[in-house]
């Protein structure tokens, strides 16, 4: 497998406080590498340093055996690492295949868009991704919120990314539109793509992933193979196994104590138990 990006020991700082610290991450062609963290685990930090948004302030940051420090998202996107964020910044009223193109339009001459072969086009790419759209002509804001992702998808991938990274793409999307997301997450892989899914929900990783990044509070709690961890683990890990059971404890304390006085209260007044 070859590797397309590498970041060892990477960190980075705002002023006093420590966004990311340490973090290491490695992705090759046709595999998915998952991190997972609540909010605040420093998600967000990593990605702006993989798109080229912000650069790093420690460690080293590799795309293809290459040390870089990009310094803007374009950049990035010359070197082929493509971010999809959670907002996708289409623009609604118009058609999907005006915003496949949008920003990188297609032309005949000066002042003259080549209509027929961006509708065609865009037709072809998301069929290559399997998305069977009725009519590329209709605005993108009558999609699912599922239909929508993978069409920005489908659109980094036809201007030449190699790596994709995804900016919590099935956070606000139900059970069924999730599925579909997830779908072409594999798709990509299978066509070589390597896959950066930043996600807080284990379920919607395990599946997909091939490894796995936990964060929290900037830093890496774990770095796990699918292979070497269970989706259960994997759960524990997230959610902070040895957090919850204290907080359980505390909360079963919590409600022995207030079961005791609310006993003693009905005694005081006289009430049968139970009342």
């Amino acid at each position: 497998m070859s590797g397309l990006i590498r970041l060892a020991g990477v960190g980075k700082d705002y002023g006093n406080v420590i966004a990311l610290r340490d973090v290491s991450l490695e992705v090759g062609e046709g595999e998915v590498v998952c991190v997972l963290g609540d909010n605040g685990a420093g998600k967000s930090t990593l990605i702006k340093i993989i798109a080229g948004l912000h650069r790093h302030d420690a460690g080293t940051y590799e795309v293809q055996g290459e040390p870089v420090a990009f310094s803007s998202p374009r950049d990035a996107l010359d070197r082929g690492i493509a971010t999809v964020y959670q907002d996708l910044a289409v623009v609604p009223l118009m058609p999907v295949w005006r915003n496949f193109f949008l920003g990188s339009e297609k032309r005949k001459g000066p002042g003259r868009l080549d209509i027929g072969s961006m509708r065609r086009a865009t037709r072809d790419e998301l069929l290559a991704m399997g998305i069977d759209l009725r009519d590329v002509d209709q605005p993108i804001g009558t999609l699912s919120g599922g239909e929508r992702q993978c069409v920005a998808i489908a659109r980094a991938v036809y201007f030449g990314a190699k790596v994709l990274v995804l900016d919590e793409p099935t956070a606000a999307l139900g059970v069924k539109q999730a599925g579909v997301v997830l779908r072409y997450i594999v798709q990509a892989r299978a066509r070589g793509l390597g896959v950066v899914f930043i996600t807080h929900n284990p379920h919607h990783a395990y599946p997909v992933g091939d490894r796995f990044l936990i964060l929290k509070r900037g830093r890496a709690v774990a770095y796990h193979a699918k292979d070497d961890i269970t989706r259960d683990e994997l759960t524990a890990l997230m959610a902070g196994g040895t957090e919850l059971e204290e907080l359980a404890h505390e909360l079963g304390t919590v409600a022995s104590d207030a079961g005791g006085e609310m006993a003693a209260e009905a005694r005081r007044l006289g009430l049968p138990d139970g009342e």
